[in-house]
């Protein structure tokens, strides 16, 4: 395992990357930590400026200059983003959680697994060129 290729990749990747291990990592720990209180609201506002960087910085990575269908979990995130501060600024606190785990599911687990096919930077880091 080295960060070599994604250190040598360019700025928006390495970008997408890390916010993204920062976004899972965060929202592990906003799943278990108590709910409704400041420190999980402030979080919160960190983890949602995460997923937004997450979102933007995929639309830059293209594969020989064009979008993939991985580009699909673009909107999606966007609109889930949307979609899970909405239901907390309305006090729907289980729409709000559902959104959060969908969140963490379709717009991080299942691309981030996707991001480590071979041929990709995170399979290189992962298991070497």
């Amino acid at each position: 395992m080295s960060l070599d290729p994604l250190l040598a990749a360019p700025w928006h990747i390495q970008l997408h990357a890390f916010a993204a291990m920062a976004a899972l990592g965060l929202g592990v720990v906003q799943i278990a930590a108590p709910k409704g209180t400041i420190p999980h609201r402030t979080l919160g506002y960190v983890w949602v400026a995460l997923m937004l960087i997450v979102a933007i910085t995929a639309i830059f990575i293209r594969n020989g200059g064009q979008f993939s269908w991985i580009h699909l979990f673009v909107p999606l995130t966007l609109y889930g983003t949307w979609e899970l501060v909405m239901h907390a600024r309305r006090g729907n606190a289980a729409r709000h959680r559902g959104a959060v785990m969908g969140m963490v599911l379709f717009a991080l687990m299942v691309p981030g697994l996707f991001s480590f096919m071979p041929g990709r930077i995170m399979h290189q880091v992962a298991f070497g060129g």
